[in-house]
């Protein structure tokens, strides 16, 4: 299992120029969410499909992904009825770091997450965020995308 070195940003207002960023839609759904921080996903993304298990909370977490067939995901999707989110990401090039922009519809309708991921804690501690990145979310645990999809929206 890899660890996840990651950052997360509320935006109140995207760039002017998003629809000029790479992007896709992604379908998500939890299969399993435990309360010591364990949790089993699938995604759609695009084309790709993968499901995925984290452990663990905050800046550093435990992440072990595979791909899996569409076939899978369509016989798993159902499991995870009321444990899903929906969102369109946008890559976004900044500073030599990926930005991962996240625009949420459905149920979490006008959320706007951005999460940046770090090869090292110190790496993330020396990060300066654009001035479009609202308040840091990183630590609390109602923006992660499982207790989205179980929860709704803070």
């Amino acid at each position: 299992m890899a660890f996840e070195i990651e950052r997360k940003f509320l935006v109140i207002e995207p760039p002017p120029e998003i629809e000029n960023y790479p992007h896709s839609e992604i379908r998500q759904g939890y299969l399993i969410v435990t309360d010591n921080d364990i949790e089993v996903r699938i995604r759609k993304k695009g084309g790709l499909y993968t499901e995925t298990l984290k452990a663990g909370s905050g800046l550093v977490r435990q992440e072990s992904e595979k791909e899996i067939t569409e076939k899978q995901f369509e016989d798993h999707w159902p499991l995870t009825k009321d444990k899903r989110v929906q969102k369109v990401r946008y890559d976004i090039q900044y500073n030599g770091k990926l930005i991962e922009l996240d625009i949420y519809s459905g149920e979490l309708q006008g959320l706007i997450v951005a999460e940046v991921e770090f090869k090292s804690e110190q790496e993330s501690s020396l990060f300066i965020p654009p001035q479009w990145f609202g308040e840091e979310v990183t630590h609390d645990e109602r923006y992660k995308n499982k207790n989205l999809a179980l929860h709704g929206r803070p």
